[in-house]
């Protein structure tokens, strides 16, 4: 049962970009007899407008693929569980649109190493996703979805197409700006691009080795639990020694790196979509820990935590690094 429905949803998310994808090679095949055509059809009408429109044509694939289709998806499993893998392969799937699109212009070894970089940040992140879910598709989807739904109750239904989707999309494509700019301005390279890459790979390395710490703490835990051993409330070891979230710490860098090319390109603008999700991991922050304190086995520790330890920038201690933790028994 279980072997049959990972299988099914293996199959789902395989095949749920094809409609993207496959509008989107008809697009390249026609666009250059659609704009040079004087009468039109309606297909050649529709071809011409992708043309000339390659940020809007990403939205319109974003909200029917994604918003719509998932969305449909959700409700016949009753679960929202195919964004989260999904959140780490559309900005690999954005950054090869922008560069393939008839009207894309860039360096190509600014084009290269973007590319590179976002394939390496995509490998990280799906791996750890996996990992996490111990190998299975769609075995659960993001707890804060879980509760919403508690919450919302009937009205659910329709609710999490703005909350899970909608919302995506607007995170997601302000986050991928800077993959647009890239592919957008034919400019040589400069010192900033080498600091953009210093910042993604520093971002890439920290996150990477930040949810391979937390991975490890929880399967210990897990171990201790099924041994009837007490288990260690608070991971305080590693970069997490000297921040709370070094993974989401790691993860902003990402981004902020990424903003750091299309800065170097004369678009600050482009800043927007690393600002908005430092605002959201901010929110997220305060809802895992709210989380974390209502376990009343590790609430205490984990107050001590949250006085002693940097919320995100890895800092020292505000106290001696003798402090005890204590143990549930």
């Amino acid at each position: 049962m279980v072997l049959s429905r990972n299988l099914k949803n293996a199959v789902i998310a395989f095949l749920v970009p094809l409609p993207s994808i496959i509008f989107y090679l008809s697009f390249l095949k026609h666009y250059d007899s659609a704009i040079a055509t004087t009468t039109a059809s309606s297909y050649d009408q529709l071809y011409s407008w992708c043309y000339h429109h390659p940020l809007l044509l990403a939205n319109a694939l974003f909200f029917f693929n994604v918003n719509v289709l998932f969305w449909i998806i959700g409700q016949f499993q009753r679960s929202h569980w195919l964004i989260d893998p999904y959140w780490t392969v559309i900005p690999v799937m954005l950054v090869h649109y922008y560069a393939s699109h008839p009207l894309a212009q860039f360096a190509c070894w600014r084009s290269w190493i973007v590319v590179t970089l976002t394939w390496v940040w995509s490998s990280r992140l799906t791996h750890n996703y996996f990992r996490r879910e111990r190998w299975q598709w769609g075995e659960r989807e993001d707890w804060r979805f879980t509760e919403m739904s508690q919450q919302y109750g009937k009205q659910w239904w329709w609710i999490s197409f703005f909350a899970v989707y909608v919302s995506q999309q607007v995170f997601l494509i302000a986050l991928s700006l800077p993959l647009y700019i890239v592919h957008s301005v034919n400019k040589p390279l400069s010192i900033w691009d080498l600091v953009a890459i210093v910042v993604c790979v520093c971002g890439i390395v920290i996150a990477y080795f930040a949810d391979t710490q937390l991975y490890d703490f929880v399967i210990r835990n897990n171990q201790l639990k099924d041994l009837g051993k007490p288990m260690m409330p608070v991971l305080d070891s590693g970069l997490w020694y000297y921040s709370r979230h070094p993974n989401y710490f790691g993860e902003q860098l990402w981004w902020w790196g990424l903003a750091l090319f299309s800065w170097s390109l004369g678009y600050g603008w482009s800043f927007v979509g690393a600002l908005v999700n430092t605002l959201c991991l901010a929110y997220v922050t305060r809802l895992v820990e709210e989380r974390m304190l209502r376990k009343e086995w590790r609430a205490e520790s984990f107050r001590m935590y949250q006085k002693t330890t940097s919320v995100w920038v890895p800092w020292l201690k505000s106290y001696p690094s003798a402090a005890k933790y204590k143990k549930n028994a």
